[in-house]
């Protein structure tokens, strides 16, 4: 009976120490997980800004660019 002890103690003690093995190791890649979300969301909204001062120079280029062709002539 002891050693049944022992043996279902011993048991208990290495689930114990995989599962804290197992947060720890969870814990680790939420925090890498969450830094690359981070990382990404800024490179998002550095593209979308890039993305709408391009927007806007190009409009600003097809209004230029209608103003020059109202002063070709034609023929």
């Amino acid at each position: 009976m002891d050693a049944d002890l022992a043996s279902l103690e011993q048991k208990l003690e290495q689930l114990l120490s995989r599962h804290a093995a197992d947060h720890a190791r969870l814990n680790s890649q939420y925090a890498s997980a969450l830094a690359e979300k981070r990382a990404l969301q800024e490179r998002v909204d550095a593209l979308e800004s890039a993305n709408r001062e391009l927007n806007d120079k190009l409009g600003l280029v097809g209004s230029r660019l209608e103003a020059l062709l109202a002063r070709i002539p034609e023929a």
